[in-house]
Protein backbone atom coordinates (compact mmCIF):
# COMPACT_ATOMS: atom_id res chain seq x y z
CA UNK A 1 0.00 0.00 0.00
CA UNK A 2 1.37 3.21 -1.07
CA UNK A 3 0.00 6.38 0.60
CA UNK A 4 0.83 9.74 -1.17
CA UNK A 5 -0.16 13.10 0.27
CA UNK A 6 0.24 15.60 -2.83
CA UNK A 7 0.32 19.31 -2.56
CA UNK A 8 -1.31 19.56 0.52
CA UNK A 9 -2.54 23.56 1.50
CA UNK A 10 -4.44 24.67 4.17
CA UNK A 11 -5.46 27.50 5.25
CA UNK A 12 -7.18 28.97 8.60
CA UNK A 13 -8.41 32.47 7.43
CA UNK A 14 -5.84 34.03 5.80
CA UNK A 15 -3.20 31.90 7.66
CA UNK A 16 -1.52 29.36 5.41
CA UNK A 17 -0.44 26.68 7.67
CA UNK A 18 0.67 24.18 5.10
CA UNK A 19 2.41 24.95 2.25
CA UNK A 20 2.50 22.39 -0.38
CA UNK A 21 2.75 19.60 1.73
CA UNK A 22 4.33 16.66 -1.02
CA UNK A 23 5.66 12.91 0.40
CA UNK A 24 5.04 9.57 0.35
CA UNK A 25 4.32 6.94 2.98
CA UNK A 26 5.08 2.69 2.08
CA UNK A 27 3.32 0.31 4.01
CA UNK A 28 6.01 -2.19 5.00
CA UNK A 29 8.12 0.76 6.62
CA UNK A 30 7.61 2.82 9.63
CA UNK A 31 7.91 6.87 8.52
CA UNK A 32 8.81 9.10 10.77
CA UNK A 33 7.29 12.59 10.53
CA UNK A 34 9.12 15.59 12.29
CA UNK A 35 9.13 18.83 13.03
CA UNK A 36 9.36 21.84 15.70
CA UNK A 37 5.90 22.25 17.70
CA UNK A 38 3.35 24.23 15.69
CA UNK A 39 5.28 23.15 12.14
CA UNK A 40 2.02 21.38 10.84
CA UNK A 41 2.38 18.21 11.79
CA UNK A 42 -0.96 17.62 13.60
CA UNK A 43 -2.38 19.80 10.84
CA UNK A 44 -1.50 17.75 8.67
CA UNK A 45 -2.67 14.41 10.37
CA UNK A 46 -6.01 16.13 11.11
CA UNK A 47 -6.28 16.15 7.62
CA UNK A 48 -5.65 12.70 6.66
CA UNK A 49 -7.90 11.71 9.80
CA UNK A 50 -10.99 13.54 8.12
CA UNK A 51 -11.20 15.99 11.02
CA UNK A 52 -10.39 18.79 8.73
CA UNK A 53 -10.52 19.56 4.65
CA UNK A 54 -7.68 20.53 3.14
CA UNK A 55 -8.03 23.79 1.23
CA UNK A 56 -6.32 22.21 -1.86
CA UNK A 57 -4.37 19.16 -3.09
CA UNK A 58 -4.67 15.58 -3.31
CA UNK A 59 -4.31 12.06 -0.87
CA UNK A 60 -4.10 8.86 -2.77
CA UNK A 61 -3.93 5.65 -1.91
CA UNK A 62 -2.34 3.38 -4.30
CA UNK A 63 -2.80 6.21 -6.98
CA UNK A 64 -6.75 6.49 -6.08
CA UNK A 65 -8.37 9.32 -3.93
CA UNK A 66 -8.41 8.27 -0.46
CA UNK A 67 -11.27 7.55 1.64
CA UNK A 68 -11.34 7.87 5.27
CA UNK A 69 -14.38 5.59 5.36
CA UNK A 70 -12.41 2.76 3.40
CA UNK A 71 -9.72 2.47 6.04
CA UNK A 72 -9.38 1.55 9.78
CA UNK A 73 -6.99 4.37 11.43
CA UNK A 74 -5.76 3.86 14.98
CA UNK A 75 -4.56 7.06 16.48
CA UNK A 76 -2.09 7.85 19.73
CA UNK A 77 -2.46 11.39 20.76
CA UNK A 78 0.59 13.08 22.13
CA UNK A 79 -1.70 14.42 25.16
CA UNK A 80 -3.84 11.63 27.07
CA UNK A 81 -7.44 11.38 25.69
CA UNK A 82 -8.83 8.65 27.72
CA UNK A 83 -12.10 8.68 29.71
CA UNK A 84 -10.31 8.94 33.35
CA UNK A 85 -13.56 7.13 35.04
CA UNK A 86 -14.38 4.10 32.88
CA UNK A 87 -12.74 1.15 33.08
CA UNK A 88 -9.78 0.33 30.55
CA UNK A 89 -11.92 -2.74 29.65
CA UNK A 90 -15.17 -0.59 28.80
CA UNK A 91 -13.35 1.66 26.58
CA UNK A 92 -10.93 -0.61 24.67
CA UNK A 93 -13.66 -2.72 23.89
CA UNK A 94 -15.81 0.89 22.72
CA UNK A 95 -13.14 2.29 20.93
CA UNK A 96 -12.92 -1.04 19.14
CA UNK A 97 -16.38 -0.90 18.18
CA UNK A 98 -16.45 2.97 16.97
CA UNK A 99 -13.78 1.59 14.41
CA UNK A 100 -16.62 -0.87 12.63
CA UNK A 101 -15.64 -4.11 15.04
CA UNK A 102 -18.87 -6.37 16.35
CA UNK A 103 -18.66 -6.77 20.29
CA UNK A 104 -17.31 -10.34 19.84
CA UNK A 105 -14.49 -8.97 17.41
CA UNK A 106 -13.61 -5.72 19.99
CA UNK A 107 -13.20 -8.36 23.00
CA UNK A 108 -10.96 -10.38 20.64
CA UNK A 109 -8.72 -7.60 20.22
CA UNK A 110 -8.66 -6.31 23.42
CA UNK A 111 -7.90 -9.40 25.22
CA UNK A 112 -4.96 -9.90 22.79
CA UNK A 113 -3.91 -6.21 22.65
CA UNK A 114 -4.07 -6.13 26.96
CA UNK A 115 -2.38 -8.96 27.36
CA UNK A 116 0.56 -7.80 24.46
CA UNK A 117 1.40 -4.58 26.75
CA UNK A 118 0.71 -6.34 29.69
CA UNK A 119 -2.09 -4.71 31.37
CA UNK A 120 -4.63 -7.17 31.36
CA UNK A 121 -4.41 -7.41 35.27
CA UNK A 122 -5.95 -4.00 35.12
CA UNK A 123 -9.36 -4.59 32.80
CA UNK A 124 -11.65 -3.63 35.56
CA UNK A 125 -9.94 -0.71 37.11
CA UNK A 126 -10.41 3.12 36.39
CA UNK A 127 -7.66 4.51 34.24
CA UNK A 128 -7.54 7.33 36.50
CA UNK A 129 -6.01 4.41 39.64
CA UNK A 130 -3.51 3.45 37.27
CA UNK A 131 0.43 4.77 36.98
CA UNK A 132 1.63 7.29 34.25
CA UNK A 133 3.08 4.29 32.66
CA UNK A 134 0.55 2.04 32.70
CA UNK A 135 -2.31 4.68 31.35
CA UNK A 136 0.43 5.30 28.35
CA UNK A 137 0.16 1.59 27.86
CA UNK A 138 -3.89 1.90 27.75
CA UNK A 139 -3.33 4.17 25.62
CA UNK A 140 -1.16 2.70 23.12
CA UNK A 141 -3.46 -0.50 23.11
CA UNK A 142 -6.14 2.08 22.06
CA UNK A 143 -4.46 2.97 18.81
CA UNK A 144 -3.84 -0.30 18.48
CA UNK A 145 -7.14 -1.85 19.03
CA UNK A 146 -9.35 -3.23 15.98
CA UNK A 147 -6.07 -4.11 14.13
CA UNK A 148 -6.09 -0.21 12.27
CA UNK A 149 -4.96 -0.41 8.43
CA UNK A 150 -3.41 3.58 9.63
CA UNK A 151 -1.40 3.85 12.70
CA UNK A 152 -0.31 7.28 13.65
CA UNK A 153 1.72 7.42 16.79
CA UNK A 154 2.35 10.85 17.98
CA UNK A 155 5.36 10.69 21.18
CA UNK A 156 4.64 6.79 21.89
CA UNK A 157 7.56 6.23 24.29
CA UNK A 158 5.86 9.52 26.71
CA UNK A 159 5.99 7.92 30.66
CA UNK A 160 7.26 4.24 29.99
CA UNK A 161 10.00 3.27 31.58
CA UNK A 162 12.79 0.98 29.15
CA UNK A 163 11.48 -2.26 29.99
CA UNK A 164 7.81 -1.11 28.84
CA UNK A 165 9.77 0.90 25.94
CA UNK A 166 10.86 -2.89 25.11
CA UNK A 167 7.69 -4.14 25.10
CA UNK A 168 6.20 -1.59 22.88
CA UNK A 169 8.89 -1.52 20.27
CA UNK A 170 8.68 -5.27 20.03
CA UNK A 171 5.27 -4.93 19.34
CA UNK A 172 5.36 -2.29 16.69
CA UNK A 173 8.24 -4.06 14.72
CA UNK A 174 6.05 -7.18 15.08
CA UNK A 175 2.77 -5.45 13.23
CA UNK A 176 4.49 -3.89 10.02
CA UNK A 177 3.50 -5.48 6.93
CA UNK A 178 2.74 -4.84 3.66
CA UNK A 179 -0.70 -3.71 3.93
CA UNK A 180 -0.48 -1.55 7.17
CA UNK A 181 0.88 2.48 7.05
CA UNK A 182 2.62 3.63 10.20
CA UNK A 183 3.25 6.88 10.97
CA UNK A 184 5.59 7.70 13.90
CA UNK A 185 6.36 11.28 15.66
CA UNK A 186 8.62 12.11 18.22
CA UNK A 187 10.81 14.04 19.19
CA UNK A 188 12.99 11.61 20.78
CA UNK A 189 15.58 11.57 17.86
CA UNK A 190 17.24 8.92 18.92
CA UNK A 191 13.77 6.31 18.71
CA UNK A 192 12.80 7.80 15.65
CA UNK A 193 16.26 6.96 13.96
CA UNK A 194 16.18 3.20 15.62
CA UNK A 195 12.95 2.68 14.03
CA UNK A 196 12.16 4.53 10.68
CA UNK A 197 13.20 3.45 7.49
CA UNK A 198 12.04 6.84 6.01
CA UNK A 199 11.45 10.47 7.21
CA UNK A 200 9.77 14.01 6.21
CA UNK A 201 10.95 16.89 8.27
CA UNK A 202 8.30 19.71 8.34
CA UNK A 203 9.40 23.44 9.13
CA UNK A 204 6.67 26.21 9.52
CA UNK A 205 4.04 24.50 6.86
CA UNK A 206 7.07 23.13 4.45
CA UNK A 207 8.27 19.90 3.88
CA UNK A 208 12.03 20.61 4.27
CA UNK A 209 13.93 17.04 3.52
CA UNK A 210 12.23 14.29 2.94
CA UNK A 211 12.80 10.21 1.35
CA UNK A 212 15.07 7.39 3.03
CA UNK A 213 16.90 7.44 5.76
CA UNK A 214 19.58 5.71 5.39
CA UNK A 215 20.26 7.48 2.28
CA UNK A 216 19.31 11.16 3.60
CA UNK A 217 22.32 10.14 6.45
CA UNK A 218 24.70 9.15 3.90
CA UNK A 219 24.17 12.18 1.16
CA UNK A 220 24.83 14.53 4.54
CA UNK A 221 27.92 12.59 5.69
CA UNK A 222 29.24 14.81 2.90
CA UNK A 223 32.10 11.77 2.13
CA UNK A 224 33.29 12.28 5.89
CA UNK A 225 35.00 9.97 8.13
CA UNK A 226 35.24 9.31 12.10
CA UNK A 227 38.64 8.90 13.48
CA UNK A 228 39.92 8.41 16.97
CA UNK A 229 43.24 6.92 18.12
CA UNK A 230 43.59 5.34 21.88
CA UNK A 231 44.25 7.21 24.44
CA UNK A 232 43.51 10.46 22.74
CA UNK A 233 40.25 12.62 23.17
CA UNK A 234 38.56 13.67 20.16
CA UNK A 235 40.30 17.27 19.85
CA UNK A 236 43.50 15.45 20.29
CA UNK A 237 42.58 13.43 17.29
CA UNK A 238 41.95 15.77 15.36
CA UNK A 239 45.03 17.32 15.92
CA UNK A 240 47.01 14.18 15.52
CA UNK A 241 45.65 13.44 11.94
CA UNK A 242 46.72 16.68 10.74
CA UNK A 243 43.56 17.76 8.26
CA UNK A 244 41.08 20.27 8.35
CA UNK A 245 38.00 19.08 10.36
CA UNK A 246 35.78 18.98 12.85
CA UNK A 247 35.65 17.24 15.88
CA UNK A 248 32.34 15.97 17.96
CA UNK A 249 31.89 14.38 21.98
CA UNK A 250 32.68 10.72 20.05
CA UNK A 251 35.89 11.30 17.39
CA UNK A 252 37.30 13.63 15.30
CA UNK A 253 35.49 13.99 11.68
CA UNK A 254 37.71 14.78 8.61
CA UNK A 255 37.96 14.74 4.74
CA UNK A 256 40.08 12.62 3.13
CA UNK A 257 43.17 14.93 1.20
CA UNK A 258 42.33 14.98 -2.31
CA UNK A 259 43.29 12.12 -4.57
CA UNK A 260 43.58 9.99 -2.14
CA UNK A 261 42.21 6.60 -1.41
CA UNK A 262 40.50 5.53 1.80
CA UNK A 263 42.68 2.52 1.95
CA UNK A 264 45.81 4.79 1.60
CA UNK A 265 44.57 7.17 4.29
CA UNK A 266 43.96 4.61 6.66
CA UNK A 267 47.82 3.68 5.79
CA UNK A 268 48.92 6.72 6.83
CA UNK A 269 47.22 6.93 10.19
CA UNK A 270 48.23 3.78 11.06
CA UNK A 271 52.09 5.22 10.82
CA UNK A 272 51.69 7.90 13.72
CA UNK A 273 52.16 8.05 17.16
CA UNK A 274 49.27 6.76 18.52
CA UNK A 275 47.13 3.58 17.56
CA UNK A 276 44.44 3.98 15.64
CA UNK A 277 41.25 2.86 17.42
CA UNK A 278 38.11 3.87 15.21
CA UNK A 279 38.03 4.56 11.49
CA UNK A 280 34.60 4.85 9.67
CA UNK A 281 32.50 6.30 7.48
CA UNK A 282 31.19 9.42 9.01
CA UNK A 283 27.04 9.84 9.18
CA UNK A 284 25.26 12.48 10.86
CA UNK A 285 22.70 11.33 13.64
CA UNK A 286 19.13 12.74 13.07
CA UNK A 287 19.25 14.92 15.73
CA UNK A 288 22.58 16.94 13.96
CA UNK A 289 20.05 16.78 10.73
CA UNK A 290 17.20 17.90 12.39
CA UNK A 291 19.00 21.17 13.99
CA UNK A 292 20.62 21.89 10.80
CA UNK A 293 17.24 21.93 8.81
CA UNK A 294 15.07 23.73 10.99
CA UNK A 295 17.01 25.44 13.68
CA UNK A 296 19.21 24.76 16.76
CA UNK A 297 16.24 25.92 18.97
CA UNK A 298 13.88 22.83 19.00
CA UNK A 299 12.57 20.39 21.87
CA UNK A 300 13.66 17.31 23.10
CA UNK A 301 12.68 15.51 25.43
Amino acid sequence: MKLELKNINKFFDDFHVLQDIDFTINSGEIFGYLGRNGAGKTTSIRILMDVFDQSSGEILVDGKKFDRKDYKIGYLPEERGMYSKVTVKDQLIYFAMLRGATKAEAIKSMEYWTKRFEISEYLNRKVETLSKGNQQKVQIAQAFINEPDILILDEPFSGLDPVNSKVFQDALIDYINDERIIIFSSHQMTYVESFCDSIAIIDKGRIVLEGSLSKIKHEMGDDAYRVAFEGLNPEESLELVGVEGRFDDKSAIVNLPENMESQGFVADLLKLSSPLALFSRYEPSLQDIFIEKVGGNHETV
